[in-house]
C-alpha cells in the first residue's frame, strides 16, 4: 500500500470482491444483507473472496439491523467460525439502549478476535457522547480505525466534526490513535475538505456501484476514487 491515502470497499461477494481490488481498492469490508445496513457473511462467502483477491479483508461481526448487540453468544460463534476460516480482521459496534458503548459485548467478542485488528464502525455517530465513547474504547487491543461519518446523517452534517478529529489538537489525545476512515453518504467532493484536514482513508460502498445496490461492484467507479485520492493526497501518497 505504501503511504498512499486507504480506499476500503464495501464488498458483498467474490465478483464485487475482484472488481473492487481491480478499481484500485487497498481494503475490503464484507458484508451481507445490505438493506439492513450490513451483517454478517457466511464463512462460506468468507472463503470465496478470500481466495478471489490477495488485499485486506475486514469481516463485518453484526448479525441483526440496528447498533444492539443481540445474541452475544451467537456473535461469538460467529467470530470463531470465520477466524476459522482466516479472517484476521474485523469490523464491530454495538450500543446500549442510552447510547453509550455496549463494552462488555464488544470486550467479550475483542477477547475472541484476540490477535486480529478490528474497526469500531459506524455505531460511534450514533453514540450519546462520541468522545467519552473514544475514550471507553482506546485500550481495547487490535482497535486500529473509526469508520464514522461524523453524524448519524452522513458526512455533509458530519463534516465539522470530522475536521475537528482529524485536526492537530486531537492527535495522541487518548482515543484518537486509531485512524479515521470516512464513510457514510461520502461523495468525490467532499475529498479536497478532508484530505487537506489530514484525513488518509476512505470507505465507499453505493459509491462504487453506479447501478445501485443491485448491481456489482464498478472497477471503473472504484478507480475513479482511486485517482482522485491519490491526485489530492499529493506526491507522497502515490503507489
Amino acid at each position: 500500500m505504501s503511504n498512499r491515502a486507504v480506499l476500503e470497499v464495501i464488498a458483498l461477494d467474490a465478483e464485487d470482491a475482484i472488481a473492487a481490488q481491480a478499481g484500485g481498492a487497498d481494503r475490503l469490508e464484507l458484508v451481507t444483507d445490505i438493506a439492513a445496513d450490513g451483517l454478517t457473511p457466511s464463512r462460506e462467502t468468507y472463503g470465496r473472496i478470500r481466495a478471489a483477491v490477495d488485499i485486506p479483508l475486514r469481516v463485518m461481526l453484526r448479525l441483526t439491523d440496528g447498533f444492539a448487540a443481540g445474541d452475544v453468544d451467537a456473535l461469538v460463534r460467529v467470530a470463531r467460525e470465520l477466524r476459522e476460516e482466516g479472517a484476521d480482521e474485523f469490523v464491530l459496534g454495538f450500543l446500549d439502549a442510552a447510547g453509550h458503548v455496549d463494552l462488555v459485548t464488544v470486550e467479550r467478542l475483542v477477547a475472541e478476535l484476540e490477535g486480529c485488528r478490528w474497526t469500531f464502525h459506524r455505531a460511534l455517530d450514533r453514540a450519546a457522547d462520541r468522545d467519552a465513547a473514544r475514550k471507553q474504547l482506546a485500550d481495547l487491543p487490535g482497535l486500529d480505525t473509526y469508520l464514522t461519518a461524523g453524524s448519524a446523517a452522513g458526512v455533509d452534517e458530519g463534516l465539522p466534526t470530522l475536521l475537528a478529529e482529524a485536526g492537530a489538537a486531537r492527535r495522541g489525545e487518548p482515543g484518537y490513535e486509531p485512524l479515521l476512515l470516512v464513510g457514510g453518504g461520502l461523495r468525490l467532493d467532499h475529498l479536497p475538505t478532508l484530505l487537506a484536514s489530514g484525513v488518509t482513508a476512505f470507505h465507499i460502498g453505493g459509491a462504487a456501484r453506479p447501478s445501485g445496490w443491485t448491481a456489482p461492484v464498478s472497477p471503473t467507479a472504484v478507480r475513479s476514487w482511486r485517482t482522485a485520492i491519490d491526485a489530492g493526497a499529493g506526491p507522497d501518497a502515490q503507489p
